[in-house]
């Protein structure tokens, strides 16, 4: 999922959505943790390959990513985020990341889970002296959280080489279940740092993207081997999400079927208004999926057309649509409910 350098900065039109939806009801923050399709800038602050303040990425915000109708979260290591901003929330999201901390080794100083949740303790303690240890803890259970993670696990870990460590040691089912008993700790801690509404997205389909084509397909086929290790990863994801609630005795976990949102376009991209949902953006070699996005590579006039930014990423068109899903989607693509109805059933509770 994230490759040197490859943290689109289209995930911004993402998050700024989102942002906006969580903000309408009432003054309510919004948490970001996980890779690189939702890290807006922390790994630009940090010494280290898995990063994207490099043209072209950005060239349709070139003011930073400015918000759109409301104040958007700000990356956790940007300097701006102080004061008053921090109530509106956080990102920690950093690219390369994934559920197990052996995952995107190659990018060395990257922000991993475990120190994801401590920058979560630490920011509550930095709020606490804003507003107060009470308010600050009804701050964080009346927020919103997105999680993404588990695409690097595959990508960046376990069919990162041929004969990989993690491929050695387990075979694709067991590594699969593995991975998802990891991700319920993580979770879990989650739901004990004080957040009680977290959307959890599944992996895309993760052997469809450009960079996976321009290796291993002949005639734009898929991978195999990926799609079938999204294919597994996502149900139990779900099967876990929907242990936790039953566990935690609420519905906290909301799972986001990415994969399916991405499948409706990536197999028919022109009902969508793309022209291609195998070539990037950006990039270069057989569909444009070669190395990374460069001031010197290929680069298309509209962006509006591709369904894939660069090797990797969605375009922010791409996205528009994935979000749409998660904001009106039927239980096809939220379970048990979408977003509009979780902000709509929170904002009766808090009348």
């Amino acid at each position: 999922m994230a490759s040197s350098k490859s943290l689109a900065m289209f995930c911004f039109l993402l998050l700024t959505m989102f942002t906006n939806v969580a903000l309408k009801a009432h003054a309510r923050a919004f948490f970001v943790f996980g890779d690189s399709l939702v890290d807006n800038g922390n790994n630009n602050f940090l010494a280290t390959t898995a990063r994207a303040d490099n043209t072209p990425y950005g060239i349709d915000y070139p003011t930073k990513r400015e918000s759109i109708g409301s104040e958007s979260t700000l990356p956790y290591l940007s300097p701006a985020l102080t004061g008053q901003k921090l109530l509106v929330g956080a990102n920690f999201a950093s690219a390369g990341v994934g559920v197990l901390n052996d995952t995107g080794v190659q990018f060395a100083n990257i922000i991993r889970m475990p120190s994801q949740m401590a920058y979560l303790e630490q920011y509550k303690q930095r709020v606490s002296e804003i507003i107060g240890p009470q308010e600050t803890e009804r701050l964080i259970t009346q927020s919103l959280t997105l999680m993404t993670l588990g695409g690097n696990d595959f990508v960046n870990n376990y069919y990162l080489v041929p004969f990989s460590a993690r491929s050695r040691q387990f075979a694709l089912p067991d590594y699969v279940v593995y991975v998802v008993s990891e991700y319920r700790k993580i979770l879990k801690r989650l739901h004990e740092l004080g957040l009680r509404r977290v959307l959890v997205t599944g992996t895309g389909p993760l052997g469809c993207v450009p960079a996976e084509l321009a290796q291993h397909s002949r005639n734009g086929e898929c991978w195999p081997d990926l799609q079938a290790a999204s294919g597994l990863f996502n149900p139990q994801l779900q099967n876990m999400l929907d242990s936790l609630n039953r566990e935690v005795g609420s519905t906290t976990f909301i799972g986001v079927n990415i994969r399916q949102s991405s499948i409706d376009f990536i197999s028919n991209p022109a009902k969508y208004g793309f022209v291609t949902s195998k070539v990037a953006c950006c990039g270069q070699g057989p569909y444009n999926g070669i190395g990374l996005c460069t001031p010197a590579s290929n680069l298309c006039p509209n962006r509006d057309i591709y369904a894939f930014w660069d090797p990797f990423h969605p375009s922010e068109k791409a996205n528009r649509i994935i979000v749409q899903q998660i904001i009106m989607g039927s239980t096809e693509y939220m379970s048990p409910m979408n977003l509009s109805t979780i902000m709509a059933l929170d904002a009766a509770e808090n009348v």
